[in-house]
């Protein structure tokens, strides 16, 4: 049967220690030395399920327990884009955001940003134009995470890609399609 988002729903909570120790045992953790941005008030802005999945998410990160599969740090984690001179505009390219309206989670290594919106989707802040990119989206948090572990385990060669295409296809996520060019 073929995977689907709502089959990953809980992922964060539930299933990711067991990956991250399958796949990333002696990785080194994230940690975080600075000042970052309360993820609270961002949360109640979610939906139940995705407030449940960044809260879960945010735990790991800040306590020091989540191996470095993704790209982050104190400067990124929760990033403050207006205190730091960012703009935001959302795909139409016209509408205007701000910091209330996302949450970065991670960086994608060209100086863009992984960020959660409000609508629990999970899309990348491009810096060049300063535009959450349409066509970067997960559904979700637990689908982002659940795919970037997997990814990083076929980058890392723990896993192959014939081991993961079968579920990255039926998923179908834009944010996914972008990775693998």
């Amino acid at each position: 049967m073929p995977l689907s988002p709502a089959d990953l729903a809980g992922y964060v909570d539930r299933d990711l220690d067991t990956d991250l120790a399958r796949w990333f045992a002696g990785t080194e953790p994230i940690t975080l030395d600075g000042d970052v941005r309360p993820v609270e008030p961002f949360l109640a802005r979610l939906a139940p399920a995705d407030a449940a999945a960044l809260a879960a998410f945010d735990r790991r990160v800040r306590s020091g327990t989540m191996p470095a599969f993704l790209d982050i740090a104190d400067w990124v984690y929760g990033f403050d884009f207006a205190a730091n001179g960012c703009g935001i505009l959302d795909s139409d390219y016209a509408t205007e955001l701000t910091d209330d309206d996302l949450y970065a989670v991670a960086a994608d290594g060209s100086g863009s940003y992984y960020v959660v919106l409000t609508n629990g989707q999970v899309a990348t802040w491009f810096h060049e134009e300063e535009v959450v990119e349409g066509h970067t989206r997960f559904d979700n948090l637990d689908v982002f995470v659940w795919t970037m572990v997997r990814y990083q385990a076929v980058r890392d060669g723990k896993l192959t890609w014939a081991d993961v295409q079968d579920d990255f296809d039926a998923l179908a996520q834009d944010g996914a399609a972008i990775l693998l060019r």
